[in-house]
Formats: structure tokens, C-alpha cells, sequence
């Protein structure tokens, strides 16, 4: 079986992973979607919220598989028998990072290669980080994530931060 895992923090997931996911899902018999629990980067949600939202966008995948994982990308590709890693680029600044990566992983096992998919231009500006702040400034949330996740962000954040008077106002 030809499967592949696309690795990633998502926190929160965004149109932009939802896109790179769907379309290489189209490719491989399987992809495992491997939320990364790198708690390192202070995530917003648990890894746990992380796992509950990506179901539930991709509940209608039937070749899609969410997990979490917690070590080597290489040791959970043996794990699964995975002959590919899937990455999504939005720009340059991803693809030098994305590379080394690459690289990195080709070194200890050249049998797994690692495919890039290019995001879909309608969602190279998207990044999780982005979405966290606009959320918490109470804007436009619906065409950046899925209702679930929007629902989730309004939840943490309620509906965003109050907004000062304008000055000279009383």
C-alpha cells in the first residue's frame, strides 16, 4: 500500500492544510494526517482539540487517517510503513526551512521521500499564527478556517478583544 503522512503542528488547522491535504490524499492509498505535539511552540490548542478539529474536517476522507505523534517524522514513517512525507509550501521562506528538513530525514533513511505540494494561491497568506491573531482581535474568521475550527478559535478567544474608543471621544 502506497501511503504517505503529512506531518504538522496545526494549531489551528487552516483552508490552506485542508487544501494540501485533499490534494495529496488524491495520490496515495492512505495519507496519515500527524498532528505534532512540539510543545515547544506553545501551542493554543492541546494536542488532543488538535486531533478533534482535523477529524472532524476530514471525516468525509475515507484514506485519511489522524494521529498524534510525539518523535522522529522517519521513526513514525517506519512505524507506519510510509514511503512518503508530505509538505505544504506557501513561499520561499517555507521551502529553505522545508529543504533542510528534507534533507535531514533523507539522511537517515533514503527510501522516504518527501513531496512538496504548493499551496493553492487562494491560501498562500494563511498560517496559524496569523489566524490565532486575527481571532483575537475578533475579525473575519469563516474564510480562513472550517466552521469547526472557527467555532473552537471563538471559544478561546470569545469575540476577540474590545475595541479602545476612538480618541477624543468621551
Amino acid at each position: 500500500m502506497k501511503l504517505a503522512i503529512c506531518p504538522g503542528t496545526f494549531d489551528p488547522v487552516t483552508n490552506g492544510h485542508l487544501d494540501v491535504i485533499t490534494r495529496a490524499a488524491r495520490h496515495f492509498e492512505k495519507l496519515i494526517v500527524a498532528v505534532a505535539a512540539n510543545p515547544e511552540k506553545s501551542p493554543l490548542f492541546k494536542t488532543e482539540e488538535r486531533l478533534a478539529m482535523l477529524n472532524e474536517c476530514l471525516s468525509d476522507k475515507d484514506n485519511v487517517e489522524v494521529i498524534a505523534f510525539d518523535s522522529l517524522l522517519v521513526d513514525l514513517a517506519h512505524e507506519y510503513g510510509s514511503c512518503a512525507i508530505i509538505k505544504g509550501l506557501r513561499a520561499m521562506s517555507d521551502f529553505e526551512f522545508e529543504f533542510q528538513m528534507a534533507q535531514l530525514n533523507r539522511q537517515m533513511d533514503e527510501q522516504i521521500e518527501t513531496f512538496f505540494v504548493m499551496s493553492s494561491p487562494e491560501y498562500t497568506y494563511l498560517s496559524s499564527s496569523g489566524i490565532k491573531e486575527v481571532a483575537s482581535y475578533g475579525g473575519q474568521l469563516s474564510y480562513l478556517v472550517p466552521e469547526p475550527v472557527e467555532t473552537r478559535l471563538l471559544e478561546k478567544f470569545g469575540k476577540g478583544r474590545e475595541k479602545p474608543e476612538a480618541a477624543g471621544k468621551e
